[in-house]
């Protein structure tokens, strides 16, 4: 029997038993007779032509049996406990152009299941395990899906690994990005850095999500990097440059976003906004703990950084009456973070049983939940200045009086800062996973000089 999935040398062995505790997990929290059934992900082509998109499984089969082929089911049988995968019975011409089909016996002994039928044999097997209900996510959904969601959010120690693992796959890389990039690249060409070091050094075969790229003014744009703006602009000389970026392994994500002066030697403007950032990613990892609101840890941040920006003369006020009308929405319209998982935006944030969405700018994150143990979240604070919300601010009495316009306005076309941590939440505390210089002296050394920083 195989024990574990990796690969290659040099990448992390992932235990099998990381899906079946999975599936025990789930099959606690139901009632002998149920059996669920999972369709995981097709392959899908382009358009109307036979090339295919690379192929890369749907999460919740994964977190259930971690089978990686398309095309296949999967059922748990909750009064014995037995998995059964459900594999395309392909024509025997499939070898000529795409290798050996896999016995059935291959199959089992891949993925350590305890049953394999071809999916045309669905309805017979159903019909012998003689369930009492069947559930799906599609048919079930009320049933099965906030129960598969939560046991998601409270990740296992063997998931906990994985997600040590792509993390740490994915510093590298950002770093390897930091060494690299200089005045007169294309930030394309930095992006092809990071992609190269997962692929061949992590063995992640996939990224996360689109790479974004965003230096000069495009650090403003809080998801470049799209198809009307590929990563494509030349970066200058004095350009602040925000690289979000993340690996995947297993199917598990990595999110991380690093800020850094392309010519790596702040400016004391550059100075400023980064280190409200960093005070204010700073004030959660310090304050985020078991049973810490969400929106607490938010406002917290928003505190944090509206603070330094007041010190270094960009705002004026009382920070409390800022947040009341909303400027820190105008800074960092997005929220403080959000689940991670085998998704990059993961499942559980408003599950039925989770404190709603809040009202107002606290719409915007991604959960209001307590925190808990096992949980893998982001801290991203950061700092914008977007020409649209800078001018309906200027035009807002209750917002703008808290700018110093002569001030701001030569932040106008500075891009933004966000520094993105994954981190872990422990009984005590957190456990950042992620590991790249983060200081400003850290990553002027580490630009300057190569240094090995771990």
């Amino acid at each position: 029997m195989v024990e574990s999935w990796s690969m290659g040398p040099g990448t992390l062995e992932v235990p099998l038993s990381l899906f079946a505790k999975n599936r025990q997990r789930l099959a606690e929290k139901l009632q002998s007779g149920q059996v669920i059934i999972l369709q995981g992900g097709d392959s899908i082509s382009h358009y109307d032509t036979d090339v295919e998109y690379v192929f890369r499984q749907e999460a919740y089969f994964t977190w259930l049996c971690g089978v990686r082929e398309p095309g296949c089911y999967f059922a748990l049988d909750v009064r014995t406990g037995k998995a059964h995968l459900f594999v395309p019975r392909l024509p025997e011409e499939y070898e000529v152009w795409m290798g050996k089909l896999l016995s059935l016996s291959e199959f089992k002994k891949l993925y350590a299941v305890d049953e394999v039928h071809y999916v045309d044999e669905i309805a017979d097997i159903l019909k012998s395990l003689k369930p009492d209900v069947l559930l799906t996510l599609v048919m079930n959904n009320e049933i099965l899906f906030p129960i598969i969601a939560e046991l998601r959010v409270i990740k296992t120690p063997e998931e906990i690994e994985v997600m040590r693992y792509v993390c740490k796959v994915s510093s590298d890389a950002h770093k390897q990005v930091m060494l690299f990039t200089r005045p007169g690249l294309i930030e394309y060409q930095c992006e092809s850095v990071f992609l190269d070091h997962c692929y061949r050094v992590g063995g992640c075969r996939h990224v996360s999500y689109t790479c974004i790229c965003g230096s000069g003014h495009n650090g403003a744009t809080l998801h470049y990097g799209h198809a009307a703006a590929p990563n494509a602009k030349m970066i200058h000389d004095g350009d602040m440059c925000l690289f979000d970026m993340g690996g995947n392994y297993a199917g598990y994500a990595a999110d991380i976003t690093c800020s850094f002066p392309a010519n790596g030697k702040f400016t004391e403007d550059q100075k400023l906004i980064y280190e409200a950032v960093l005070k204010a990613r700073d004030a959660v990892i310090k304050e985020a703990k078991p049973e810490v609101l969400w929106p607490d840890m938010h406002l917290t941040a928003n505190r944090a950084m509206l603070q330094h920006l007041k010190e270094g003369n960009l705002l004026k006020g009382d920070v409390e009456e800022m947040i009341e009308h909303g400027v820190n929405g105008v800074l960092q319209p997005h929220g403080l973070g959000h689940l991670l998982g085998l998704d990059v935006h993961d499942v559980g944030g408003y599950l039925p049983h989770c404190p709603p969405r809040r009202a107002g700018p606290l719409a915007r994150l991604r959960t209001a939940r307590p925190l808990r143990p096992g949980m893998v979240l982001t801290v991203e604070p950061g700092c914008y200045f977007i020409p649209r919300l800078l001018d309906a601010a200027k035009n807002n009495p209750q917002q703008s009086r808290f700018f110093n316009w002569d001030r701001v306005n030569q932040f106008r076309g500075f891009g933004g800062v966000r520094i993105e941590d994954d981190v872990l939440i422990t009984e005590t505390g957190v456990e950042n996973l992620t590991f790249v210089p983060r200081t400003v002296k850290e990553i002027e050394d580490f630009m300057a000089n190569g240094a090995n920083f771990k």
